[in-house]
């Protein structure tokens, strides 16, 4: 039976990852929001983007600050200090796709009156559904501890990765003009947001894996794949 003081440091603990999961789905929906505001050239979805980075801001700061009392006011054992450093890591990959978020709205916003390319637009749909896919997938992960999860989030990166390389050449393909190539420039901006949401969704994944296996190891990193297939040796 855990001791009192330990019993309410796990309490702790519980409702410091519940805090994380709420910060996953307001994330998930501020990028949501950035993507309508992309697809409808809305600019007062943009306002709303802008607007909600402050909510997804105070849950960042909250969280962290509760980290550092965690670190500062508990002795944690080595699972714990695990736990609490792989949030303090998903906390910030979370309050980047935010600000991505927000780039992205305010480049729709500047961009507001210009031509526009169909094609183009249609190739970031599908990479922000990608994206939002893997956001979900990784916070998923981190909920059930699936490692199995964590792993096939690169796979899924890989879809976003390969329409952000072709976004250039279907950029310039689209803009005969200068105004129309002016929008392209700031879609390719966008292509390369995406593109990161993507990378910090694989992150958190990374971080999950952090925590069930107690080895950090790069998803991407093909110059060790030993480590990948003895980690899953390990907890099959």
């Amino acid at each position: 039976m855990l001791r009192q003081p330990r019993r309410h440091f796990h309490q702790q603990l519980q409702e410091l990852e519940r805090g994380v999961q709420d910060m996953g789905v307001a994330v998930q929906d501020l990028f949501d929001l950035s993507m309508q505001a992309l697809l409808g050239h809305d600019r007062a979805v943009c306002d709303q983007v802008v607007a909600g980075d402050d909510a997804v801001d105070a849950y960042y700061l909250q969280i962290e600050h509760h980290i550092m009392d965690l670190f500062a006011l508990q002795t944690p054992v080595a699972s714990d200090l695990r736990l609490l450093t792989a949030l303090l890591h998903i906390n910030l990959h979370l309050e980047r796709v935010a600000d991505m978020s927000v780039n992205i709205a305010k480049i729709v916003n500047v961009s507001w009156g210009l031509p526009t390319s169909a094609n183009v637009l249609e190739r970031l749909e599908e990479m922000g559904g990608v994206a939002l896919q893997l956001l979900a997938a990784a916070m998923d992960a981190f909920e059930r501890r699936d490692l199995e999860l964590c792993w096939r989030l690169t796979s899924m990166d890989d879809t976003i990765d390969r329409l952000n390389r072709g976004m250039l050449a279907e950029v310039l393909d689209a803009s005969p003009d200068k105004a129309l190539l002016e929008w392209g420039i700031g879609m390719h901006l966008v292509s390369r947001e995406i593109e990161r949401v993507g990378d910090h969704a694989v992150d958190i994944g990374e971080q999950v894996a952090f925590i069930i296996t107690g080895e950090f190891v790069e998803f991407t990193d093909a110059s060790h794949p030993e480590r990948r297939a003895r980690i899953a040796g390990n907890t099959a």
